[in-house]
This record gives structure tokens, C-alpha cells and sequence, in this order.
């Protein structure tokens, strides 16, 4: 399969903002691609060479190196190429404009480079991957010769978009959920078999594996697909109430209340000896986690296995649990196994997902939690959470309070009732997380994805210090604005975020992102922050919600203020439009309750 296909279609993806038409030009590039490379093509979409949880590095190449190979590759100075970048902005279209104007003298012998073949999809997936993968001495000059070796090879708009990878810029804005629909309609027979594609996705959390199977075997093959130790599963989400009346009845009158720990939420794999530790995120953070791993091999008694739970910093005297700050220090150490000495953890297990071939998280909670508490050996570092199950809600109160006195951040209600399977991948009332209030009217923080932002003035002039937020929605795989956050930010923080935005700026908005504010620049979805404000309110300038509580009107959050980077969630697990909209009629309706009617905002 030729790379040009793919460059043709992402010319094509840019140039449109439907997410109708996105859909529609992924299936037709999907019904044109190899069955035998549609896994690298959808990897390659994704912006990636390879799903997280491989823990495989990045390709590693700067501006400057990226400059250096295109001047080989098209035998034009360097000095050129960076005056053509400070009027252009896009290392991308430089190289189109570069190649398109023949300047330069392409020597097409260098590295044993024809002008007779075209380029492959795995001959740039495999060449791509050799530059991420070279290391030790002399691994610099391996990545500049073989971007360089693609580059000479490479047409006009194969080159664009070759050095647009690389710089983690392909500005096509297509999602995974729009990847699946895609699927879907190319190899399912159309929208019915996407629950099914998802589903597989859920429990597989590798696209390009999916995609591969539902393309060779067809749709039939992926509807008994199992977890498979190694390849992490989509964690479970859950929604937030703050009524305790509201979330027993929420989940049917009964519940098994965990603790809800401060702590790194970790899906553990184990197979034998091999032990795999995947972050909320699906990240491998085993190595990391030298600790756990023997924990793990020491006293969960099972052939295979895939679990979850919550590594939490302790005290190392009185054993107490610690913030999530703390565990955040070990992070920081270079030496691994100091910092287990100095930053000891325990291990709360919540859940089972898969037992010796067995696919559990199709079978209730109860069901899963008894099996959990069977495999684990005593012992003193890893523990199933601390739970109880209740249908009173003067009892889960009482739990509550007593998780937050023991260093928990508030409590975790989950039903138990038959439908209560392990949803991989979603958010719903099955599970709901009742957490400690702020001080101030809004009782939860809202985490949300910096999609723009805007300059500052007087004293922040010339900085961008505001940005604008989004709540996601999964259904639509769409970004729906939510507010403008400008405070919270330290001075340091402040100067950080120039560079994290100017790394991630786009010419225009990405197309999954609705707005009707237009900030100074776009930005690439890709952060999270966490953010805390006065009330949900409601607002014509932002889309969130728009038309569901007024015409005219979407919902917003009033004083808001920055809190922390969620660099532990992908910006589809940001909240949801839902969420927000639950948290705007609980306000409402404790309104009401206060003074007999309801009261606009």
C-alpha cells in the first residue's frame, strides 16, 4: 500500500471541520487500505507508531534535527529552511513548498534511495519506528540519515506530512471514537457494528489490533473476544452526585461503598511471573513499580489474572496513607529503588477483570469482589480496598466521613445488582464517586481540556494566561466549551505553559471542538486540568449543554480556578457535558429546596 494514499486523505481531512464528512473519508481510506497494514494506518491516524501501553519511546527528534534531515533529504541550507519556518510557522509545509519548488538538487543514490518505487506505508511505518527506537552512541546520526533516507524518497505531500508526525502535528483532529465509526462502516456493514467494535476496543485497548481482526476475520470475530494479559483493558469510569439519597437510589437501593484513595488508579497483569502495571491511562508503568510487582508475584494467587486497584503512599512509621503529592515524589527519583526505600506504597485492589481464561467483567460485582478476596494471600502490603455494603443512606454518610478521617478522598458507591458488569471503557451510574466538598459553592472539582487560549494584559501582557476549557462528550467525540480559566496559575506555572501551548498550536480550530468564542490561538487538544469554581452557571458565550437547559444559552463555570495538571488522564476521560449538567440541576434543585421555587441563575 503506497504512503501517498494516506497523505492524499489527510490533505482532504484538513481542509473539512463535519465530523459527518471526517467519518465518511475514514471509511472510504479504510476500504482503499491493505488488510495486512490497516493496523499501522490506523496507528498512524492516531498520531502514534504504537499503542502507549508498549512503553516503547517516542520518536525523538527536535526542530532542529528534524532541520538538519530535511536539508539532507532535499539538499537545501539549513539556513534556508529555518527563514522559510519563522515566515510559515509548520516545519510540514516548509517541506511541501521546499519539494513542491524542486528546490535543491535531489541526490536519489544517498542511502540507496529510487526514484522508481514509492513509498510504502511499512516502509515508513518501519523506518519511523527505527528512528524511535535508536539509542546509545551514535543513535542521533541514525535518525537524521534515515529521516532523511524517507524525505529524499518522499513526494511533495508524503514529506509534509512525514515531518508532521514527527513533530506530533498532524492537525487532522480525529478522535477514536470517530476511528471506530469509520470501522464500522467499512468492515462491520455500517453504525450497528460499532457497539460491537468498542466493545472489543474496551477490552483490548489496542485500535490497530482491532482493526486488523474486524478487517481480516470480520465483525463476527471480534463479538468473543476476551481480555488478554498484556494488553491493558479501558478502565471503568465512574459519574458524581454529591446527594447521598440520590446516589443509593441511583444504583438501586443497595451499594458496595469503597474507599476512595488519593492515590495512582494501577490495572495489574499477571501471567506466571510476568507482571504488567498499566496506568489509568493505559501507560506501562511497571518499571516504576519494582515494589508492586513483587507484591503482586508474592500474594495474588493465580495462574492469569488482570486486576485493579489503587497504589497509595504511605507513612513509613505509622503506616498512615499519604496525598497523591507524595507518591508523586517517588516519580521524581532517578534512582528507582531509592525511592521505594524513601516512598514505600500499599496496594487497594477494587476489582477483578479477568481470572484464569475467564472473562469476568461480565459478571456482577459481587460475583468479581468474592473472587478477589479468594486470591489474595494475607499479607500486610496489598489489600482489597476498604468496603462495606450498605442500603442505608445514614450508614454511607457515616462511611464517608470516616473515609475522609482516614486520609481517603471520599467514598466510591457502586451497584451490585445483576447488571452490575465491569463497563470497560465507560462512564455511568453503576459507579458514582462521592468526593470531600471544596471550599466554595461548587462542591467537586470538573477536570477539563484546554482547547485555545488567550493573552494576557498589563502586568501578563504578551503571556497567554487564560484558556479555554472543554467538557468532552464520548458520544460525539466533541470538545463543547465550558469556560475561561486565568487564575490558579503560578508565575513558574505561568511560564511553563508558553512553551507546553506553543508546542501544540494550530492554525485553526480542531474540528471536534465546538466553540463560539474564538480565542488568540487553537490549541490541539491534549491537556487536562483540574478545576474548581463558585457554581455551574448558565452562558451564551459557551456551547456546553447548549439548548438542553436553555435556547439560547449553554452552561459555564463561574470564578473558575486552575488546580493541577491531570497528566494521569487522556482527554477522553475528561468530564463529560452530562456530568456538568447533573452538577447545574443539583445546584437548582437544593435552590428550590431552600426556598419553596426554583431560581434562575
Amino acid at each position: 500500500m503506497e504512503f501517498k494514499l494516506i497523505a492524499e486523505y489527510f490533505d482532504k481531512l484538513e481542509r473539512i471541520s463535519s465530523r459527518i464528512q471526517i467519518t465518511s473519508l475514514l471509511t472510504d481510506l479504510f476500504k482503499k487500505s491493505d488488510k495486512d497494514v490497516i493496523d499501522k494506518v490506523i496507528y498512524i491516524i492516531q498520531g502514534k507508531l504504537w499503542p502507549d501501553f508498549y512503553g516503547y519511546p517516542e520518536i525523538g527528534l527536535g526542530e532542529k534535527l528534524m532541520i538538519k534531515a530535511l536539508s539532507i533529504g532535499i539538499n537545501v541550507k539549513e539556513d534556508t529552511i529555518e527563514a522559510e519556518l519563522k515566515k510559515v510557522g509548520d516545519l510540514g509545509e516548509v517541506a511541501y513548498r521546499l519539494k513542491k519548488s524542486g528546490s535543491g538538487t535531489t541526490i536519489l543514490t544517498f542511502l540507496g534511495a529510487s526514484s522508481s518505487s514509492p513509498l510504502t506505508v511499512e516502509e515508513v511505518y518501519n523506518s519511523l519506528s527505527k528512528i524511535a527506537l535508536a539509542e546509545g552512541e551514535g543513535s542521533r546520526d541514525v535518525k537524521i540519515r534515515s529521516l532523511a533516507g524517507l524525505l529524499k524518497k518522499a513526494d511533495p505531500l508524503e514529506a509534509k506530512y512525514i515531518i508532521r508526525f514527527i513533530d506530533g502535528r498532524l492537525r487532522v483532529g480525529i478522535g477514536d471514537a470517530t476511528i471506530m465509526d469509520a470501522l464500522a462502516n467499512a468492515y462491520g456493514g455500517g453504525p450497528h457494528a460499532r457497539p460491537i467494535i468498542e466493545r472489543a476496543y474496551n477490552l483490548r485497548a489496542d485500535l490497530g489490533n482491532i482493526a486488523k481482526v474486524v478487517a481480516s476475520e470480520g465483525i463476527e470475530a471480534l463479538k468473543n473476544l476476551k481480555p488478554e494479559v498484556g494488553i491493558p483493558i479501558r478502565p471503568m469510569l465512574a459519574e458524581r452526585l454529591n446527594d447521598p439519597v440520590e446516589i443509593l437510589s441511583k444504583v438501586g437501593g443497595q451499594a458496595l461503598v469503597d474507599y476512595k484513595y488519593d492515590g495512582e488508579r494501577a490495572q495489574i497483569h499477571k501471567k506466571g511471573n510476568e507482571i504488567y502495571i498499566f496506568s489509568r491511562r493505559l501507560e506501562n508503568i511497571t518499571k516504576q513499580y519494582p515494589d508492586v510487582r513483587d507484591y503482586v508475584k508474592d500474594y495474588i494467587d493465580a495462574d492469569e489474572v488482570i486486576i485493579e486497584g489503587e497504589i497509595v503512599a504511605i507513612d513509613k512509621e505509622s503506616g498512615d496513607i499519604l496525598p497523591f503529592q507524595e507518591l508523586m515524589h517517588r516519580k521524581r527519583k532517578n534512582d528507582i529503588h531509592e525511592a521505594v526505600e524513601e516512598y514505600p506504597v500499599n496496594v487497594y485492589l477494587f476489582d477483578l477483570m479477568y481470572y484464569n481464561g475467564e472473562d469476568y467483567t461480565l459478571k456482577p460485582l459481587p460475583e468479581r469482589r468474592k473472587k478477589l478476596e479468594e486470591i489474595i494471600k494475607p499479607n500486610d502490603k496489598l489489600h482489597v480496598a476498604h468496603h462495606i455494603f450498605t442500603d442505608d443512606v445514614e450508614k454511607l454518610k457515616e462511611y464517608f466521613y470516616q473515609a475522609i478521617s482516614e486520609g481517603a478522598e471520599g467514598i466510591m458507591v457502586k451497584a451490585v445488582g445483576k447488571d452490575s458488569i465491569y463497563q470497560a471503557g465507560a462512564r455511568g451510574f453503576l459507579w458514582i464517586k462521592l468526593k470531600r466538598d471544596y471550599q466554595s459553592e461548587m462542591a467537586d472539582s470538573v477536570d477539563l481540556v484546554v482547547v485555545g487560549a488567550f493573552y494576557g494584559r498589563g502586568k501578563r501582557g504578551g503571556k497567554l494566561s487564560s484558556l479555554l476549557m472543554a467538557a468532552y462528550d464520548p458520544e460525539t467525540d466533541t470538545f463543547y466549551t465550558v469556560c475561561k480559566v486565568a487564575s490558579g496559575f503560578s508565575d513558574a506555572e505561568l511560564d511553563e505553559l508558553q512553551k507546553k501551548l506553543m508546542e501544540i498550536k494550530m492554525d485553526s480550530k480542531d474540528p471536534r471542538v465546538e466553540s463560539e468564542m474564538e480565542p488568540d490561538i487553537w490549541v490541539q487538544p491534549k491537556y487536562v486540568a483540574e478545576v474548581i469554581g463558585a457554581e455551574i452557571t448558565l452562558s451564551p458565550q459557551h456551547t456546553c449543554c447548549k439548548g438542553q437547559v436553555s435556547k439560547e444559552a449553554g452552561l459555564s463555570i463561574r470564578f473558575p480556578r486552575f488546580i493541577r495538571w491531570r497528566d494521569d488522564k487522556s482527554v477522553e476521560e475528561a468530564t463529560t457535558p452530562q456530568e456538568i449538567l447533573e452538577m447545574y440541576k443539583l445546584k437548582l434543585k437544593k435552590k428550590e429546596d431552600s426556598s419553596g421555587e426554583t431560581q434562575p441563575s
